[in-house]
């Protein structure tokens, strides 16, 4: 499949490195030339282009990656270059719907998608969330959502779920790099170097991780299985519940949800 990134930002780079490493046909374009030539310095499998037109025409998808205020004037661009009957449309702009890149490029065109991963999609390890646009035949569907599986887990949503999933799943890992500092932090107290104590406080998380997908227990359930009366787990877990943890991450979610 032949993939056509518009944009190298952060976002747009990060997709398209891990596509590129799955081994799909990723072209990816940019502003500049300095800019193209650091993403293929850093991913020699990126074919680059300047000129956006010329890299959508043999693209059987096209995905918008650049800011949702650019997003409109992209679209203007390359609207009556795009194929309704044979390339599918994506944008990875936080609020912009599927109607508006419909209104933007082609009303009648049948297939757009809201698409919301994660920079860990350069890892393949992404969080995606994708909505289709209305009347977006199922095998698109499909189409979509097993590309993106290419780098991660995939959830296919309504579109009023998109901006709470980039909240969860892309600002969610800011929230975790948060915590992840914080856990080091206490470990260079009690005496770890800081390099060590982060790589601790790392596989503590990938562990973690790997017991709850493994084992399908919830992590309520999974923490009874590593503490025990008096111990020093409970104690710390009370801490964390007296000092607001929950009630903290909680409005953290809901904060990044807000409108201004």
């Amino acid at each position: 499949m032949n993939i056509t990134i518009l944009g190298a930002g952060n976002m747009g780079g990060a997709l398209a490195k891990g596509l590129a490493a799955a081994g799909e046909q990723v072209t990816v374009t940019a502003r500049s030339q300095q800019t193209l030539d650091r993403i293929h310095a850093e991913c020699p499998l990126l074919r680059t282009c300047l000129n956006n037109i010329e890299a959508i025409r043999q693209a059987d998808v096209i995905v918008l990656a650049v800011k949702p205020w650019l997003i409109e004037g992209v679209c203007a661009e390359i609207r009556e270059h795009i194929d309704i009957d044979r390339q599918l449309l994506c944008s990875l702009a936080a609020g912009i719907t599927t109607q508006q890149l419909r209104d933007w490029t082609y009303s009648n065109g049948p297939s757009a998608f809201a698409v919301m991963p994660n920079i860990a999609a350069e890892f393949r390890q992404s969080m995606t969330f994708i909505a289709p646009a209305s009347r977006t035949p199922q095998r698109d569907t499909d189409t979509i959502a097993a590309l993106f599986r290419l780098v991660g887990d995939v959830d296919v949503c309504e579109e009023h779920l998109m901006d709470p999933g980039m909240v969860i799943a892309s600002c969610g890992i800011a929230y975790v790099m948060r915590y992840l500092r914080a856990q080091t932090e206490a470990g260079v107290e009690m005496g770890f170097r800081p390099k060590d104590a982060l790589n601790i406080a790392l596989q503590t998380m990938q562990g973690t991780v790997t017991l709850l997908r493994e084992t399908g227990l919830h992590p309520e359930e999974a923490i009874d299985h590593v503490t025990t009366a008096g111990g020093r787990a409970i104690r710390g877990l009370n801490a964390m519940d007296h000092t607001g943890f929950n009630s903290a991450v909680i409005r953290s979610m809901k904060a990044g949800l807000e409108q201004h």
